[in-house]
């Protein structure tokens, strides 16, 4: 039985939605808990460390971020002194060694991710319980409790996260020009989908379903029987928490379909070696008919496709539903970055730090982060209506997602509202969001921290979250190529078991049990 956590797309936009107003026309929760602009009150320094997974970008050419226009711009905005730092989250072990540890960390995920180095659970950082109660009405509106019980530990909380109201981030995209020629539909059920792919062949395209390695970005049809093998696909089973690949009848008729996809030449032959670069070139450049991918690149796929196919059209539709009326995705976890604060940081200074963040989920951050500055990055007309200059270079790209990526440390990050509504592409992708992606996916149980038999088997371990265990996909890789049968998956489980999959299991149902950092990732 799945314990369920109601995950809503209307904390989006919650901070907007306050309408209590105080004398001074701000709604009664920023009056209290935004960072005060009073010119007599001296402003709060603080060192902040931006986490990044990359070593460049427009970071990387500010001789003095300090002096950066959008840092200067964010330290007016909330009457702060900064000293900012952007990181890669791999070096974080020489901070933590060093012990020259900012007064505010973000990492990449929650408290238990390997760049933290146990530093939670060592006491680097201070519970926030008490803070957010007091200084952060705001974040407690619009924070929903996955994303909360992601960043506690031993049932306080140590995180202030950038989160996500809906998991659902993936989608499947399609070609509808081809449909269109081929007089069909959007398929709606695996067959459907299998005979929909065929036609495609038939018309000439070269990758009528686009694979990739590790089926990374291809794993429509292992959502389709529910038996996808990531880190948050665990689910219980008997008494047991177990991975869903355990599931021997469902896993069997995923790489039967996956087999006849590749014996039929409807995905290519070497789809096990297909690289990330690869695969996009494959369709950016019109050879894929349908895909599977994040549901924000639709503006990007749209743009691309269209300048290579002139004529084209892609769209994004229902996933395929296997024969128990499951499809779709994995659902994200719902952390994407978190905030801590040093232990050693004074407690006014922690105060103000709390309302800095609280600050970020309100209409004012929304409209500073997403569009910059009035005059310089957007204007407004008589009406109030936003007119935005979009970037048109890689640099230009680039520093725009530094303010509206890197600088917003705490928002909503299912996807930019704003923004989105500025161009008809950008209201395709919000159709899709809450048309298609609302309605699909697939929950499972996750752990925060991660399994400790994790790190003690690596292979047997997701090595990320939408990649499944080594031995796990190298067996799913030789059925469908024909070098085992698929009638052996048991023999796959048993061997798993074996190396170590048993300590896995006992380690996830104990944590289950007894509500530590298991949490069932869902929506409804």
């Amino acid at each position: 039985m799945k314990k369920t956590i109601s995950l809503t797309l209307a904390v989006i936009m919650a901070a907007s939605a306050l309408t209590a107003c105080s004398s001074d026309g701000k709604t009664a929760e920023q009056a209290s808990s935004q960072p005060s602009a009073d010119s007599k009150k001296a402003p709060t320094k603080f060192s902040i460390l931006f986490p990044t997974t990359v070593s460049t970008g427009y970071h990387t050419r500010v001789p003095d971020l300090n002096k950066d226009k959008w840092v200067l711009k964010l330290e007016q905005l909330t009457n702060t002194d900064l000293d900012v730092k952007v990181m890669e989250d791999a070096k974080f072990g020489v901070m933590f060694a060093s012990n020259d540890i900012p007064d505010v960390v973000g990492s990449i995920g929650g408290p238990g991710s390997k760049s933290m180095s146990g530093s939670v659970e060592n006491g680097v950082f201070m519970p926030l319980d008490d803070l957010l109660k007091q200084y952060a009405p705001n974040l407690m509106k619009a924070i929903p409790k996955a994303a909360w019980d992601s960043v506690s530990y031993e049932g306080k909380i140590y995180g202030v996260p950038e989160f996500l109201s809906n998991p659902s981030r993936r989608s499947t995209y399609i070609r509808t020009d081809l449909l269109e020629k081929a007089g069909l539909q959007a398929p709606k059920t695996v067959d459907e989908f299998l005979n929909v792919l065929r036609t495609f062949k038939k018309l000439g395209v070269e990758n009528p379903y686009q694979m990739r390695e590790n089926f990374k970005y291809a794993d429509v049809i292992l959502g389709a029987y529910d038996v996808l093998p990531y880190k948050d696909q665990f689910e219980l089973v008997n008494g047991q928490v177990v991975p869903k690949f355990f599931d021997v009848e469902n896993v069997q008729k995923a790489l039967t379909t996956y087999k006849t996809m590749y014996d039929e030449g409807l995905i290519p032959k070497e789809f096990a070696t297909i690289s990330s670069t690869d695969f996009s070139k494959n369709i950016e450049s019109g050879k894929a008919g349908i895909w599977s991918q994040n549901a924000s690149g639709l503006p990007g796929y749209r743009t691309k496709i269209q300048q290579a196919i002139p004529g084209s059209k892609v769209e994004i539709v229902a996933s395929p539903k296997g024969p128990e009326g499951k499809g779709g995705y994995f659902y994200y976890a719902p952390v994407i970055r978190t905030f801590f604060i040093n232990k050693n940081v004074k407690q006014e200074t922690a105060v103000n730090i709390i309302k800095f963040f609280d600050w970020m989920v309100t209409p004012e951050a929304e409209t500073f982060f997403t569009f910059g500055i009035e005059g310089d990055t957007y204007t407004k007309d008589s009406s109030g209506k936003i007119n935005y200059k979009f970037p048109t270079t890689k640099e230009e790209t680039d520093e725009e997602g530094f303010r509206s990526g890197t600088m917003w440390a705490v928002h909503d990050s299912t996807y930019n509202k704003p923004r989105l509504l500025l161009n008809e592409d950008g209201k395709a992708t919000l159709k899709a969001f809450d048309e298609v992606l609302t309605k699909e996916g697939l929950p499972g149980i996750g752990f925060y921290p991660d399994l400790s038999t994790f790190s003690k088997f690596p292979d047997l371990a997701a090595p990320q979250p939408d990649v499944g265990p080594k031995i796990i996909v190298d067996h799913m890789i030789k059925m469908i190529y024909g070098k085992e049968p698929i009638s052996d998956w048991p023999k796959v489980i048993e061997e798993y078991k074996s190396k170590g999959g048993n300590e896995i299991i006992k380690e996830a149902t104990d944590r289950w049990n007894k509500k530590q950092g298991a949490i069932m990732i869902d929506i409804k």
